[in-house]
C-alpha cells in the first residue's frame, strides 16, 4: 500500500468528483482513477459508488474515511518529528482545525489572509482532540465552529480569539427526483426520523445537542466526521445537521435538500483561537494582521 493512495482517497471523498479530485492532486484523471482502483483492490472492497451525479462513499468507504485522515496525519507527523530530530525541519506555524473546516474553509482562508506566512503545519481532528492539542501547546492556532450562545471553549484571558467567518448548520437529507427531501424533520404524522448524528467529541455535535433540536429523532448512525454523515445523507440514510461550508455544493447540485424549515438552522461563528503566551515571530505577525 502506498501513502499516495490514502491521500487520493481523501481527496476524492472530499471532492466527490474524479476530475476535481485529480486536479487537486495535480495528476491526470486516468492516473488518478488507476490509483483509486489500486487502493480499492488493496482494501478488498469498493469504496465509492460511481453515478451520474458524481461519486458517493459506500459503507466500506465511510468506514475507511473515519480512519484514513488520522493514519495520514500520523505518518506525516512521524516524518516531521524524525526530520526535526535530525535538524532538517524548519519551523512551521502550527494550525489545529476541525475536520469539516480543514476540508472546506481553511485552504482558501489561509491563502487569502496569509499569503506570505511561510511554512504551515495543519493538524485536523475532532473538536475534543483539538482542544487538547491547544492546551498542550502543540499548536499555535485553532480554527473551529463556535456558537456564541454556548459557554466559551477556553478561558478568554489565556486563549484570545477572533471571528474570521460565519456559517449556518442546517438539517439536510437526500433529495428525491422532484428535489424534495426524502426525510423531513419533524416527520409528518408522528413518524420517527432517522438521525445521522455527530459524536459527542465533535464541535458541531455539541452545538446541535445543546439546542435539543433533534431530540425526537432515532439515532441511526454516529460519527465525528461531517463528511461521513454527508455521504450517508446523500445515500438516503436519514437526516444530518451539517454546516453549509460542508454541504453547500451538494445542496446546489441536487444531491441534498433542506430537511426542515429555516427555524431549525443554527447560526455559528468560525473563530480562530491563539495559544497562550508568546508565539513565534511569524505567528505573532499573522495574529496582529488579523486583528487590524
Amino acid at each position: 500500500m502506498e501513502l499516495v493512495w490514502l491521500e487520493d482517497f481523501l481527496a476524492l471523498a472530499e471532492a466527490r468528483n474524479f476530475s476535481r479530485a485529480a486536479d487537486a492532486r495535480n495528476v491526470t484523471q486516468p492516473a488518478f482513477s488507476r490509483r483509486i482502483k489500486a487502493f480499492e483492490n488493496w482494501i478488498g472492497a469498493e469504496l465509492f459508488e460511481r453515478g451520474p451525479r458524481g461519486v458517493e462513499l459506500t459503507r466500506a468507504g465511510a468506514h475507511v474515511l473515519a480512519h484514513a485522515g488520522e493514519i495520514v496525519r500520523r505518518i506525516h507527523d512521524v516524518r516531521r518529528e524524525a526530520r526535526a530530530i535530525s535538524g532538517r525541519e524548519a519551523h512551521a506555524v502550527r494550525f489545529c482545525c476541525t475536520h469539516a473546516l480543514s476540508f472546506t474553509f481553511f485552504p482558501g482562508w489561509v491563502r487569502r489572509c496569509a499569503p506570505g506566512l511561510g511554512a504551515i503545519r495543519l493538524i485536523s481532528d475532532n473538536m475534543a482532540a483539538c482542544e487538547q492539542v491547544m492546551r498542550r501547546g502543540d499548536a499555535e492556532f485553532l480554527l473551529c465552529h463556535h456558537d456564541p450562545e454556548l459557554p466559551e471553549l477556553f478561558e478568554a484571558n489565556r486563549f484570545p480569539s477572533v471571528v474570521v467567518g460565519y456559517d449556518r448548520v442546517m438539517p439536510v437529507s437526500a433529495a428525491g427526483p422532484d428535489g424534495a427531501p426524502r426525510w423531513r424533520f419533524p416527520a409528518p404524522d408522528g413518524a420517527r426520523v432517522r438521525l445521522l448524528s455527530y459524536a459527542e467529541q465533535s464541535g458541531i455535535g455539541r452545538i446541535v445537542a445543546a439546542r435539543w433540536i433533534a431530540r425526537d429523532a432515532d439515532v441511526a448512525f454516529t460519527s465525528h466526521l461531517g463528511a461521513t454523515l454527508m455521504s450517508l445523507a446523500c445515500a438516503g440514510e436519514g437526516v444530518a445537521w451539517l454546516p453549509l461550508a460542508l454541504s453547500e455544493e451538494a445542496l446546489k447540485d441536487g444531491r441534498l435538500a433542506f430537511a426542515g424549515d429555516d427555524s431549525l438552522g443554527i447560526d455559528v461563528e468560525i473563530r480562530l483561537f491563539r495559544g497562550a503566551g508568546r508565539l513565534g515571530p511569524a505567528a505573532e505577525a499573522f495574529w496582529d494582521a488579523l486583528r487590524e
